[in-house]
């Protein structure tokens, strides 16, 4: 009986001890996964800054590259009346 009852305080013991380790390694764990969502959201956060960001440039993109069209227009129109001006002005072949 004296055996018996060493051997079940021996196996309390042991599942109380194996009941720490695992409640430890539970809190751990949960300690882990908050980290992992805390840097998620920094990634996310990170992600949308970067999406507007991106958005904002391809709108300055697209009004520069307006501004390049109209400009070149602009350029070509004024090479044209140039050129219409000195054709008024040549002197007649003889």
């Amino acid at each position: 009986m004296e055996g018996d009852r060493k051997q079940k305080k021996q196996e309390e013991e042991q599942l109380k001890m194996r009941n720490e380790e695992l409640e430890k390694a539970l809190k751990e764990s949960k300690e882990r996964e908050g980290e992992m969502r805390e840097e998620l959201q920094r990634a996310w956060h990170r992600l949308r800054i970067a999406e507007e960001a991106e958005e904002r440039l391809c709108s300055q993109l697209g009004e520069l590259e307006a501004e390049a069209v109209n400009q070149a227009r602009a350029y070509n129109a004024r090479i044209l009346f140039l050129m219409d001006q000195l054709s008024h002005l040549s002197p007649a072949a003889p």
